[in-house]
């Protein structure tokens, strides 16, 4: 791992924990984590491959990414207050996030020693998954769709506080 991996993993679990104090869902706030994630997109998922079981793990790998996005998403507190959408994550919200992007940490670590490098090509040749870059789509595709869903969660539920705070006052005027 290079110190640019460490960089952006501790920033991206940074930006969630930095969420546990109440602020408003601005769009900085929203560029900042797609800032991040498309920066590790476009370093290091050059290709898809598609042979053997590839495109089974890094469907595998994509669903739960899109599972903890969504309960991330669900679990991190949104409210309408002071006419401004306010999120503020809650103490699940950030461990779910701190465990994946964790996971994927102490994956890539344990990838790139001995041991783990032995086993990872053991098991991608006993359920044929044809090489390195299959784990690294699948590892990246976790991240941006985690990412991408607990973002969209929160975005629309904003919207729908929003847009009932808007129904309130024009029904009360």
């Amino acid at each position: 791992m290079t110190i640019s991996d460490w960089i952006i993993d501790v920033a991206l679990i940074l930006v969630v924990i930095k969420q546990m104090r109440e602020e408003r869902l601005t769009a900085f706030r929203l560029l900042l984590p797609l800032g991040l994630i498309t920066w590790v997109a476009t370093s290091y998922l050059h290709e898809i491959p598609t042979a053997g079981n590839d495109l089974s793990l890094i469907a595998a790998f994509a669903g739960i990414g899109i599972a903890c996005g969504v309960a991330g998403g669900l679990l991190t507190r949104v409210r309408f207050a002071d006419g401004h959408v306010r999120v503020k994550a809650t103490l699940g919200a950030a461990a779910l996030w701190v465990l994946s992007m964790g996971f994927r940490l102490g994956f890539a670590i344990w990838t790139s020693h001995p041991s783990g490098e032995t086993r990872i090509a053991h098991f991608s040749a006993t359920h044929d998954i044809t090489g390195e870059q299959a784990w690294v789509a699948a590892l990246v595709l976790m991240a941006v769709s985690e990412v991408v869903i607990r973002l969209g969660i929160i975005v629309v539920r904003g919207q729908a506080l929003r847009g009932r705070e808007r129904t309130r006052v024009l029904t009360t005027a």
